[in-house]
């Protein structure tokens, strides 16, 4: 027993002059342009400035420590 399908899928509904079809091509841009974004701002390597003020505290005890590890001679 062969069972053939009678019911085809319109594919007009998918063409850009459709609303499906404009809404599938507007998300696409969404999309794209994120993922351009995203690769933009991992390859500038931004810091927030959270990520500064942790640096540079980092580096003013740093230099503390060196300083007390080393004083200045007088």
């Amino acid at each position: 027993m062969i069972i053939t399908l009678n019911t085809t899928l319109d594919l007009k509904i998918f063409s850009p002059s459709e609303p499906l079809g404009i809404l599938i091509i507007f998300l696409g841009l969404i999309f794209t342009g994120m993922i351009f974004y995203i690769i933009y701002a991992v390859s500038t390597n931004k810091e927030s400035l959270e990520d500064k003020k942790i640096r540079t505290k980092k580096e003013y005890l740093q230099k503390e420590k060196i300083g007390k590890l080393f004083p200045k001679k007088k």
